[in-house]
């Protein structure tokens, strides 16, 4: 008798595009018009402007053509996926490097043996980090590099893969939703409200300090389950695969020492990941800038080690495809905003989102808010994206009801980062289960209890400050 499998990402996201195809030809094709933000400096819809447009019904040939135009056609509110794409194969290259050079598994080999009985410390500390970085400054794409270097420290600890993931996505996604100066959230999204972006801080840190202390414990009592019985593990069924890739070479019996070539590459390794943070965060770095970084850094634990241009080149072509995989996901999780723009549906769900709020009371109308921005977040994972389109029409409706615009931008970053933890439109989320090992559905099998306790708190702190205001 044949047993059903839940299907694989691709396909997953191949089912997705087909179906938001579907719904061209469906739903009436419209448009907001549009005018140049100088201070975004961007167009941004105006209120009251949507109309109907000659429809565009996306067919099977635009389907395939979709994950295509997703790797290198921008949209109106995406960048393109490419240079994400090229990136993830970059971070592979320079993964296999240093994993040809042995730094990597002998460290987290003496790293265990100091850390023994406190490994569990390492998950809310990490978390705090990535959290940060996502508050602060957006941190999403960036934080794919630091799967691959992770899971094996865990994996060693006792734990999964599904940790790791937990930690970095988590960590970073509960920083995004709790943005404070967020750039690409809180401050576009405060601009194009016309606001400054210090209103409302005070509730956004709120959410921020109560969700991270939400998903810490969460992650934690996950981790504590599944090192007392590994079998228990949501991906138990995969971890001959997942110890094959990351940690077939790591030594177990703790008495292996570091070379001095060794702690060379080691200091290279973590000085890349430190550069890379600063760039980012203080430079304005992007992925084309953080790629040369990482080729930089390959090349030179090539020469420290004097590991020679034939050997080189293998082990770094060979990194890269080991995360070929991931590259593709990107494309084609970016493929179904193509087909949503094509077919000019993104305006007409904003558009019914904007009638929906009319006459609602203080709280229903920031709750119905949110809503129409968790929706709107599957069929657009950007932040800055999302706020550029919907803030301009959203935010004057807040006038109407007597609430605050301030609330308006809590209430769309934090539907977006809710979204955003599981999203499989969003390559951030797709990208790090595909370097985990992690298939989608075992993800929303672990995640969804979190998501209603996010939910609550989001929900009931937008809530209280309507009543107050």
């Amino acid at each position: 008798m044949m047993t059903f499998k839940f299907p694989t990402a691709y396909t997953i996201l191949f089912l997705l595009i087909a179906l938001v195809a579907a719904g061209t030809w469906v739903v009436p094709a419209g448009q907001y018009e549009r005018v140049e933000n100088v201070t975004l400096g961007k167009e941004v819809p105006v209120p009251g402007t949507y109309q109907q447009v000659d429809s565009d019904p996306q067919g099977v040939v635009d389907v395939f053509l979709a994950p295509i135009a997703g790797f290198y056609n921008p949209d109106s509110y995406e960048a393109a996926a490419i240079d994400v794409a090229l990136f993830v194969l970059i971070i592979g290259g320079f993964l296999g490097v240093v994993t040809k050079t042995g730094a990597i598994d002998t460290g987290i080999s003496r790293a265990m043996v100091k850390l023994k009985g406190h490994e569990k410390w390492m998950i809310p500390i990490l978390m705090a980090l990535f959290a940060i970085g996502g508050s602060t400054y957006g941190m999403a794409e960036e934080s794919l590099a630091f799967y691959a270097l992770l899971i094996p420290v865990m994996i060693a600890a006792g734990y999964d893969s599904v940790v790791v993931v937990g930690i970095i996505l988590l960590g970073a996604g509960i920083g995004t939703l709790g943005s404070t100066i967020n750039p690409f959230a809180t401050v576009i999204a405060a601009n194009a409200a016309d606001i400054p972006f210090t209103q409302g801080m005070v509730l956004r840190f709120f959410i921020l300090l109560t969700g991270w202390l939400a998903c810490v414990v969460y992650v934690m009592r996950y981790a504590a389950k599944i090192k007392q019985n590994p079998e228990l593990s949501i991906v138990a069924d995969h971890k001959a695969d997942i110890d094959a890739q990351f940690c077939k070479k790591v030594h177990t019996d703790g008495e292996a020492m570091l070379t001095l070539n060794q702690k060379f590459v080691l200091v290279i390794f973590a000085l890349t990941f430190a550069v890379m943070i600063w760039g980012v965060s203080s430079q304005g770095w992007w992925m084309a800038k953080m790629g040369a970084l990482f080729i930089a850094s390959s090349v030179l634990i090539g020469f420290v080690t004097w590991m020679g241009e034939k050997t080189f080149t293998e082990v770094f072509i060979n990194g890269a495809r080991d995360l070929l995989g991931v590259a593709i996901i990107i494309g084609i999780a970016r493929g179904i905003v193509v087909i949503m723009d094509a077919g000019h549906m993104t305006d007409t769900i904003l558009h019914l989102g904007e009638q929906s709020l009319s006459g609602l009371s203080n709280v229903m109308f920031i709750n119905v808010m949110f809503g129409i921005e968790v929706l709107m977040s599957f069929f657009v994972p950007s932040s800055s994206g999302l706020a550029v389109l919907t803030m301009p029409i959203m935010a004057p409706l807040a006038d109407f009801s007597g609430v605050g615009r301030e609330l308006v931008v809590t209430a769309y970053q934090s539907a977006n980062g809710l979204v955003n933890l599981f999203n499989p439109t969003f390559a951030v989320v797709m990208g790090g289960l595909a370097i985990a090992k992690v298939p989608y559905e075992r993800w929303l099998r672990f995640i969804w209890p979190l998501l209603l306790i996010l939910c609550l708190i989001i929900m009931g702190s937008l809530s209280v400050i309507a009543l107050i205001e």
